[in-house]
């Protein structure tokens, strides 16, 4: 799986436009999302499609993975990609190690007699290395750390306080976290990444946001999936019922003649949007009956099963008799 070409996984050729790569990506989302997929291989599908369309969707990171294919997040800033073919980098080359620029220990497929100094032209100081004309500064690397976040915290936003694992020692850090995050946002946190050399400043640290599983909500994009527990006469009469939101609390109104698995949009309730319109929360009714009776209520069943002619597995829509 990990040696998958990006575009091969979205099923879209190396010419497609920002929209052909972003519908290919929602159709294969929705279809290997593990809470709709329970495949055991789904769940590495949908992790599959999410690192290709997080790297064919931003047209930089599209760039150097074109040209570097699945070494580009290795490939230090500013080698040259012509240079890196000619020094025969890729599948069938020897493995090699070097230091970066930004001091990272970076490894190469590379081809016999590679010559990095065309590789990397001047970012070593020069063809000596530390015995000619030295490293120089060096910008720190930028990291990636993942953010687990309840619905509930991804909805409402906020300030957060992370700890950070370090060798020898761990941060922590202040985090704001916009409201409405969607699952693998990532949260730019300027300078607290890998730290520079010779003075240099540090990089940035990426909080790739991931919403845990919820016993309540299941989020799909922007909105939010809930079930709505109603009781028989609630779904034949209609009603007004409390359902809750992760913003709170919230009135859904129930149409009469409601059959478990209708979905009922509540507009907006869903997923803040910073840049848009809101999510909608979607509330899937789900009718539910007494585990036991009483006297009077199994009498008033009794007496409604004896004058209704509604039979739910007749072929005529469920009415047999007037």
């Amino acid at each position: 799986m990990a040696d998958r070409d990006f575009y091969e996984v979205l099923g879209v050729p190396r010419t497609a436009g920002r929209e052909e790569i972003q519908r290919a990506y929602r159709k294969l989302a929705r279809s290997h999302h593990p809470d709709v997929n329970k495949d055991p291989g789904a769940e590495d599908r949908f992790k599959e499609v999410s690192e290709a369309y997080e790297v064919l969707s931003d047209p930089e990171t599209r760039r150097r993975y074109d040209a570097f294919g699945r070494d580009f997040r290795q490939v230090p800033e500013g080698v040259d990609p012509a240079a890196y073919a000619r020094a025969g980098a890729g599948p069938g080359g020897r493995a090699g190690w070097a230091r970066g620029p930004a001091g990272q220990e970076v490894r190469f497929e590379t081809g016999e007699g590679i010559d990095f100094e065309e590789l990397f032209g001047g970012m070593f100081g020069g063809r000596g290395g530390r015995a000619g004309r030295g490293w120089g500064p060096m910008p720190g690397a930028d990291q990636e750390a993942e953010l687990p976040l309840t619905v509930e915290e991804a909805h409402r936003g906020g300030r957060r306080t992370i700890t950070l694992p370090g060798r020898g020692r761990s941060r922590t850090l202040e985090v704001t976290i916009p409201a409405g995050v969607r699952n693998g946002q990532r949260i730019r946190l300027a300078g607290q990444g890998g730290e520079g050399a010779g003075g240099a400043k540090r990089g940035d640290l990426y909080l790739i946001a991931r919403i845990t599983e919820h016993p309540r909500y299941r989020v799909e994009g922007r909105d939010i999936h809930v079930q709505l527990p109603l009781t028989p006469s609630e779904a034949a009469l209609g009603a007004t019922v409390a359902v809750e939101t992760p913003g709170g609390e919230a009135k859904v109104k129930v149409p009469p003649g409601s059959s478990s698995g209708r979905r009922l949009r509540l507009r907006g309730q869903g997923m803040p949007n910073p840049r848009g319109d809101p999510g909608d929360l979607f509330a899937e009714v789900r009718i539910m009956v007494p585990r036991t009776l009483s006297a009077e209520e199994r009498r008033l069943y009794e007496q409604l099963a004896g004058v209704s002619g509604f039979n739910p597995r007749s072929e005529s829509g469920g009415r047999t008799r007037p």
